[in-house]
């Protein structure tokens, strides 16, 4: 079943049910990346272009490009893009980031954005949906072929803005600075001041000195179940 979703920037993104829908995650890191630093921007492992979507939509300056291995994950992003008349600023690459170096050159992004699958192959279950499996499991990109990637299409001194799973930091910070990604911001997601905190947010720098800033906590809901004034912001809620 397709269905469209109307975004609070005003344009529409084409949901499916065999595709993973657009998720909080990603709406708090379209934010987390604003306003972003310099123009040329990819979006690793874009599904359906609703990221790209949403960065379009903050900044009528950028352009991102999405690689995707699914292709009908790529057929819902060319309609996404066609029907919000994004043909000259959000394109969409079928192919794997394995073979990044095979697909686009080196250092020929400023900003490289990702929501990637959060879990390792064989931690939990597996979703019998192939789809859903690529789009939760590593089965076709692990964490350190991610940053990897991310590596080798910045500029030096770009930006590559991730959100994860706050359980893996450790490992995320050590893979980032091995491929010489330092962080320098990180912000944690808690859905209210007393909850567990479920995302972490992360901005490293190609090339970037040591020194990593820990902002506020973002809290979605105060201690009443309402929402806080941050999250109607983000979602351009009066």
């Amino acid at each position: 079943m397709e269905d469209f979703e109307v975004l609070s920037c005003g344009m529409r993104v084409l949901q499916t049910d065999d595709l993973f829908r657009l998720g909080t995650d990603s709406i708090l890191l379209s934010n987390f990346a604003s306003p972003l630093r310099g123009r040329r921007i990819a979006d690793l492992g874009a599904g359906g272009s609703a990221l790209g979507v949403l960065l379009c939509a903050a900044n009528e300056k950028c352009e991102v490009t999405g690689i995707e291995i699914q292709e009908k994950a790529c057929d819902i992003s060319r309609k996404n893009i066609e029907i919000n008349g994004l043909h000259a600023r959000l394109h969409i690459m079928q192919g794997d980031l394995r073979e990044i170096r095979t697909l686009l050159p080196a250092n020929s992004f400023d900003t490289v954005i990702s929501n990637p699958p959060y879990f390792p192959v064989g931690s939990g279950a597996q979703p019998e949906e192939p789809a859903f499996a690529i789009a939760r499991t590593e089965t076709c990109c692990t964490l350190n072929e991610l940053c990897s990637a991310a590596a080798w299409l910045l500029r030096y001194g770009g930006s590559f803005y991730l959100v994860h799973r706050p359980e893996r930091l450790a490992e995320i910070i050590y893979l980032l600075k091995t491929h010489h990604l330092e962080p320098k911001r990180l912000r944690f997601v808690r859905h209210h001041p007393t909850a567990a905190v479920s995302l972490a947010l992360i901005e490293s720098r190609s090339g970037g000195k040591s020194g990593l800033q820990i902002e506020n906590d973002l809290i979605l809901f105060d201690e009443n179940g309402a929402q806080t004034r941050e999250y109607r912001e983000i979602y351009h809620m009066p």
